[in-house]
């Protein structure tokens, strides 16, 4: 074997994968219909991303998608955890499918609208009368001039190009925006799936539910994408400073308020905010949610005694309303005391003895004798449900979801083109347009209606002023 045949040999090798990504793979990639099955696929498992709870406890999905019966007849909480639904926008088919279909359309960027765009941007002269047969549109006029259509058609903003040397040759276009619309269509579709696979890498949701007054770092991690430790706050803490509830005349809850401060390492203020429901904190990249309140603790006074901060409990009511409570001894020795319950922040504490009977209700600031004990009531603390998130894909997404909407706009612009030919005193026209045909054909009519009305001294004094 000769020097030759073995470079020969080995560029074979080189050139069987580009020749398989040519005539296997490409064609498989920039298929329509696979396209649309991919953008199918993505919607179904994100719908059933919003439909069914992410971030859950195995408990929760246990209580509420048990085996017996089965949700359809086949949706289980089994189901659910192995297939990865508790978790769709993080599974590894799920990333799979985005990563697949930025893959498609950008293949069909580079071998479709890339050279449209290309083709299109290429132009010649039609030299012969032959020629505009071929066009969908054409006409033949023995008035106008090429001067007098140059004019007009400047006017409705085409760009004109004419050859120096062959005078009676005339080529113009616009909206080649319009075969750039599609490019942009794409990239924006790619940024936005791109923006989801970082956001699912790297962000994470806690949730903390904090006592007012407390102060708290993020710990209670519930969802969490492989890379997103470096997104979680190492730095700086959060300062309940008060919680508060809004109550309407009825009793019903109008709006909850948590009034926040962010704190450094060093225990000082560097942010603050009232949040409340669709008005969160947002600091360094980190958004905390007002979602959810509870009673935290209740304060209370045995006669002359210090004040104790007794914690209350959420009890199980079985879907019947939320309620807390808290057990308070009445004896030094814990053999006897009462329990306190609550459901709100309005400071109405119900009060019952060990037999289950109601005692006493009170609010807060007052006091009532049991057992021989003068208990005051000094106030019911509250808590907040904060909702934490990141989410560095959002800034990628919001962008693509711009660049597509731009995309949109531009893709609504026709790219038309006009040729026109003088010969003798015969005047060829014809034109196309990808879009809008009706309006291009109603365009060229009326561009052959100025040309057909304009008088032949007009054309010649036209031509002598250019």
């Amino acid at each position: 074997m000769t020097l030759e045949d073995s470079a020969s040999k080995e560029l074979k090798w080189w050139l069987i994968p580009g020749q398989f990504l040519r005539q296997e793979l490409l064609p498989v990639l920039t298929n329509l219909r696979l396209a649309i099955a991919l953008l199918l696929l993505i919607a179904i498992f994100s719908s059933t991303g919003t439909v069914i709870e992410q971030g859950q406890s195995p408990a929760f999905y246990q209580a509420n998608y048990p085996e017996h019966p089965a949700l359809f007849g086949f949706l289980t909480w089994k189901v659910i955890q192995v297939v990865g639904l508790d978790h769709v926008y993080r599974t590894w088919w799920f990333l799979a499918l985005l990563i697949l279909f930025g893959t498609s359309l950008t293949a069909c960027s580079f071998t479709r609208q890339l050279p449209a765009l290309k083709a299109a941007q290429r132009w010649k002269y039609y030299e012969e009368p032959r020629q505009f047969q071929k066009l969908a549109l054409s006409a033949e006029l023995d008035t106008g001039s090429l001067n007098s259509l140059t004019q007009i058609l400047q006017k409705r903003r085409y760009k004109i190009f004419q050859d120096q040397e062959k005078e009676n040759l005339l080529y113009a276009r616009k909206g080649i925006v319009g075969r750039i619309g599609p490019i942009i269509v794409h990239i924006g579709i790619v940024a936005i799936l791109l923006g989801g696979i970082w956001g699912a890498m790297t962000g994470f949701l806690a949730q903390e539910m904090v006592a007012s007054g407390d102060t708290f770092k993020v710990t209670n991690i519930v969802d969490a994408g492989p890379l997103a430790a470096a997104q979680v706050p190492k730095d700086w803490s959060v300062r309940v400073n008060r919680f508060w509830i809004d109550y309407t005349p009825s009793g019903g809850i109008n709006q909850f308020y948590s009034d926040l401060s962010v704190l450094n390492n060093q225990g000082k203020e560097v942010d603050h905010k009232k949040i409340f429901v669709n008005e969160p904190l947002r600091y360094h990249g980190v958004t905390l949610y007002q979602t959810d309140w509870g009673l935290a603790a209740v304060r209370v006074q045995f006669n002359n005694s210090p004040i104790f901060q007794l914690p209350m409990a959420k009890l199980n009511t079985n879907g019947n309303g939320r309620i807390w409570g808290t057990w308070v001894p009445t004896k030094p020795d814990l053999s006897e005391g009462v329990s306190l319950l609550a459901k709100d922040l309005q400071g109405m504490v119900l009060i019952y003895d060990a037999t289950g009977k109601l005692v006493d209700t009170v609010r807060a600031g007052m006091s009532t004798e049991i057992n021989g004990v003068k208990l005051k009531i000094l106030d019911v603390i509250g808590s907040t449900g904060l909702q934490i998130k990141a989410d560095p894909g959002i800034p990628i997404v919001y962008s693509g979801f711009g660049l597509l909407m731009l995309g949109v706009v531009m893709s609504y612009f026709s790219h038309s083109q006009i040729w026109a030919l003088q010969k003798g005193d015969r005047l060829y026209v014809g034109g196309k347009t990808n879009r809008a045909q009706v309006a291009f054909e109603q365009e060229i009519l009326e561009i052959l209606d100025r040309l057909s009305s304009q008088p032949k001294s007009e054309e010649k004094e036209t031509a002598i002023e250019v």
